[in-house]
């Protein structure tokens, strides 16, 4: 038999960067471009999106969305 154990780590996004993750993704579907990575970051607090080959959002906590280049990931 084999046991696996999931470690689950705890995310607190604040409210309004939530629901700014969630406009921003529903802009790229609308532009059909694939959301290849949603990820937050617990030490800076952003989230980071990847979408279709090449394009990449910051949505920090306390500021407004933007692109991003390689420098900033």
């Amino acid at each position: 038999m084999i046991y696996v154990t999931i470690e689950e780590n705890t995310i607190y996004p604040n409210a309004q960067q939530a629901i700014t993750c969630l406009i921003v993704c529903q802009m790229l579907s609308n532009c059909y471009r694939d959301i290849r990575l949603f990820r937050f970051d617990d030490k800076t607090g952003n989230v980071y999106i990847l979408a279709g080959e090449d394009i990449q959002i910051i949505v920090p906590s306390h500021e407004p969305w933007r692109f991003v280049d390689e420098t900033e990931l």
